[in-house]
């Protein structure tokens, strides 16, 4: 428990805080997870769109300090890989 007025004011806005980057993160992952999916599964026009707006969530949290900025360039770096491996394979079949 906060002993000061201070203390306790840090505590609500830690837990505001805390929620906001939850689900930022959350709607982050879910984007990813959509992205993977279409490539696997081959449907690359879908991969491509999906892709922009993770790209777009993968910037503003690695901007607002959610994740690293590197790690975000990470991810957007293996998901376009995994969408020119999908292309490559779906023009060879």
């Amino acid at each position: 428990m906060p002993n000061s007025p201070s203390a306790s004011k840090r505590l609500r806005q830690n837990k505001v805080r805390q929620a906001r980057n939850k689900a930022i993160k959350s709607a982050m992952r879910s984007q990813v997870k959509k992205v993977r999916a279409a490539a696997t599964a081959g449907d690359i026009e879908t991969a491509e769109t999906e892709f922009k707006l993770a790209a777009k969530k993968l910037d503003r949290a690695g901007a607002k300090g959610i994740i690293h900025a590197n790690t975000a360039g990470r991810y957007k770096s293996r998901l376009s890989l995994m969408i020119k491996k999908a292309k490559a394979a779906g023009a060879a079949s």
